[in-house]
């Protein structure tokens, strides 16, 4: 029995393609175990503070001069790195919004990404503590970024790649819903992406 997280980033409901899009995903990795369980973490519905003082305070404090002040601080970071933990496959849906992520996704990974938990410094430069995980990236875009002009005003993809695989996550696969501002295109922009899947 797999344990699915599945990421939300989109605050646009049923109408949200990079959703759609995920949904899809999981339902091809359920219907290989059916036993899967899948635990849905909408930051648009309850988003994740952008960093401040008091957060990067607690980050670099040792646990066991933890205030109180600390511990509230820091347990937004303690329950997404538990949640990713205890997954084995990631699900994350990540609409282009201005050549970048969402800003809920971003606060999200600013709070997963913790010196000493998800990733260390070593000899040989970081290395990423979060291992044997398998995750899925459900990317959608108005236009088309992955070939092209556009290519090079994708800051999604790679930014996305680089951090998971800066954690540790390095097997990662992405699945483009694109072109849904294109006449023409827009139509089978999301079947085509679904026909894309390989699991």
């Amino acid at each position: 029995m797999s344990k699915i997280l599945h990421v939300i980033s989109s605050p646009r409901g049923e109408a949200s393609n990079s959703i759609k899009l995920a949904n899809a995903i999981i339902d091809q990795l359920r219907a290989q175990d059916p036993a899967a369980v899948v635990a849905v973490k909408d930051l648009t519905k309850a988003p994740f503070p952008h960093l401040e003082e008091a957060h990067l305070n607690a980050f670099f404090t040792p646990v066991e001069h933890h205030t109180e002040e600390n511990k509230a601080a820091i347990s937004h970071s303690n329950q997404a790195i538990q949640e990713i933990m205890d997954a084995d496959v990631l699900v994350i849906g990540a609409p282009m919004y201005n050549f970048g992520i969402p800003s809920v996704l971003k606060a999200w990974f600013d709070h997963i990404g913790r010196a000493g938990i998800t990733f260390k410094y070593g000899a040989n430069g970081p290395e990423g503590l979060v291992t044997g995980k398998k995750a899925y990236i459900a990317v959608s875009t108005g236009g088309i970024y992955s070939s092209g002009d556009a290519a090079g005003h994708d800051f999604v993809v790679p930014y996305i790649k680089a951090y998971l695989g800066f954690i540790g996550i390095t097997d990662v696969s992405i699945v483009r819903a694109e072109g849904f501002a294109i006449p023409g295109v827009q139509e089978t922009a999301l079947d085509k992406a679904i026909d894309s899947i390989v699991l």
